[in-house]
């Protein structure tokens, strides 16, 4: 608060020339607006009153020379509606002071006499115009990614930030793109800000809203899956029972995470010297939300057919067996049915990753949901508790 926006927009150079040294961050640009000076003529009031001259009269020539006079229209054949026209100096003419001073008036004896004789012209700066959010000064930086997703770009940005004073290093010395993680993260290139300075990179622009679809997205995940656990927990009669079913829910994130990591390896392109990745984005975050419904399913037909069995007398292990044997045909159908609808998906720009996440899903879910289903199951209630289990008919 006690800095002037000056100070701040120092600071706002600063973070923009931190983003051009990073590699995959292009058309970096910032509020600062260009230098324009202001000429102001000041009219010597005693030597015009003496000439016969209004300080009006000085107004109304300058204002013509330089804006114009609009007052009147050209009328030609063919045209429906007159032809504004402006009559003003040519710009080079009325763009220089020295030139406009000599713009002449009669005085009161028939005499011209020149801006020059009746006042001076002085220059100033125009103002900067200030931006404020929620009450405060706020200097915009604006960039855009290519090649590399925005997180990865802004944690190595973020993780250089030093709070002492420090020099710039060359680029060369930074590090490279590959010898980078999320455990390691950081471009090697350190850059401070004045104190009292406050940097985000989530107040405005595509970033803050990528962050908000995923907080929102995040909470309908949540929703829906407590949705899913009182419908089971409805139709199946336990509260143990529901969360062996939804385990293949997480399952599902094993396949779509690495997923995404192979097919970026295996297809990965470059497009104006640039990598054109796949990105986990909203899209594929809506596709793990809908796969939630889609491998429960297959997780319900498992279950069902192990408590049907159990109550018409077949032991657990039995019934767990069998149910595998029996339902393995309807799981793959159901889970190949919705993974090759899904496959005209991936051909969308936009919509490709909710393709491949429900792809990449469905098949890793499947999998291991024909495993640790039915051993989950088997651990639950291979002891006493369960009425039917071998050991209480024992």
């Amino acid at each position: 608060d006690q800095s002037s926006y000056a100070s701040i927009l120092d600071t706002a150079s600063t973070v923009a020339e931190r983003m051009r040294r990073e590699p995959g961050v292009v058309e970096v640009d910032d509020v600062r607006e260009s230098p324009v000076t202001r000429w102001i003529y000041e009219p010597d009031q005693s030597k015009a009153a003496l000439s016969g001259i209004s300080v009006s009269d000085i107004a109304q020539s300058v204002q013509l020379a330089v804006d114009g006079n609009r007052d009147h229209f050209l009328r030609i054949e063919g045209e429906r509606n007159p032809l504004a026209m402006t009559i003003r100096l040519p710009r080079p003419l009325r763009s220089n002071p020295k030139d406009l001073s000599q713009l002449g008036f009669r005085d009161s004896g028939g005499q011209v006499v020149s801006l020059e004789e009746i006042g001076t012209w002085k220059s100033e700066r125009v103002s900067q115009t200030i931006y404020h959010k929620n009450l405060k000064r706020v200097a915009y930086v604006f960039a855009e990614c290519v090649g590399r997703p925005p997180a990865d770009c802004i944690i190595d940005i973020a993780s250089d930030q030093a709070s002492d004073g420090v020099e710039w290093v060359s680029d060369t010395d930074a590090r490279p793109l590959k010898s980078r993680t999320f455990l390691s993260n950081g471009s090697g290139i350190p850059w401070r800000v004045s104190p009292g300075m406050q940097v985000t990179f989530a107040g405005e622009g595509e970033w803050k809203i990528t962050l908000d679809v995923f907080r929102d997205l995040g909470l309908a995940f949540g929703a829906a899956m407590l949705m899913i656990y009182i419908i089971l927990v409805a139709q199946l009669g336990s509260f143990l029972v529901p969360i062996v079913v939804m385990l293949a829910i997480p399952l599902t994130a094993l396949g779509v995470m690495p997923g995404f990591f192979l097919l970026n390896a295996v297809t990965g392109q470059n497009v104006g010297g640039y990598a054109d990745p796949v990105y986990f984005t909203a899209t594929a975050m809506i596709g793990m939300i809908a796969l939630s419904g889609i491998v429960t399913r297959d997780s319900i037909i498992l279950v069902d057919f192990m408590q049907q069995a159990i109550a018409q007398g077949h032991p657990l292990i039995d019934a767990i067996l069998e149910s595998r044997v029996v339902r393995l045909r309807p799981i793959l159908l159901t889970a190949g049915a919705a993974l090759l609808s899904a496959v005209p998906i991936t051909l969308d720009p936009i919509f490709s990753g909710l393709g491949w996440s429900l792809i990449f899903g469905l098949i890793a879910s499947t999998l291991f949901t024909l495993f640790v289903i039915p051993v989950t199951y088997w651990l639950l209630y291979a002891g006493e508790n369960y009425p039917n289990s071998p050991k209480k008919s024992a």
